[in-house]
């Protein structure tokens, strides 16, 4: 009985391999290549309407900012707001390297995040910095750090958000 049961084993596989040599040259089509895309949920069609609203009515606020802020500024607690900002980009460098070196397609999620803090970063630095050295090191920092990193993170978020799943 086991000799029968392992032939007929072994004529499976045998076959399971002709028939991968037939498929080697076959064409790949596309599941969803004439698909069209599903349309949202109402509730999600709603909250989108609700954050183009929300950013068009800050346009207005932006010459409110533009015009009324002084051109300088005594600010308390400046170093907590620095080193939280260089915080969350460690934090947001570290989990989009651990979820990308893991395969988690969740790294997509945490690179985008990551790249906006670090492109906020320099423009805050650059825009912040006194004339002469602050803003060379600014500038130089931005340009030979914080953006390149933003580059590549938004690299990872859109090569991860163009795969299918």
């Amino acid at each position: 009985m086991k000799r029968r049961a392992g032939g007929e084993r072994g004529k499976t596989m045998r076959q399971l391999v002709l028939h991968e040599e037939e498929m080697a040259g076959a064409e790949v089509i596309p599941l969803y290549e004439d698909m069209e895309e599903p349309r949202p949920a109402r509730g999600m069609r709603r909250a989108g309407w609700l954050l183009v609203t929300c950013g068009l009515a800050l346009l207005p606020w932006l010459y409110v900012l533009a015009t009324g802020l002084p051109a300088t500024a005594t600010v308390t607690h400046w170093p907590v707001a620095w080193v939280g900002l260089d915080a969350l980009e460690a934090l947001g460098l570290i989990a989009t390297g651990l979820l990308a070196a893991r395969g988690d397609r969740r790294h997509a999620l945490a690179a985008a995040a990551t790249a906006t803090l670090l492109v906020v970063d320099a423009w805050f630095d650059t825009t912040t910095a006194a004339p002469g050295a602050d803003l060379a090191t600014a500038i130089t920092m931005a340009l030979g750090a914080e953006l390149p990193l933003a580059t590549l993170c938004t690299r990872l978020a859109l090569q991860a958000l163009s795969r299918p799943a």
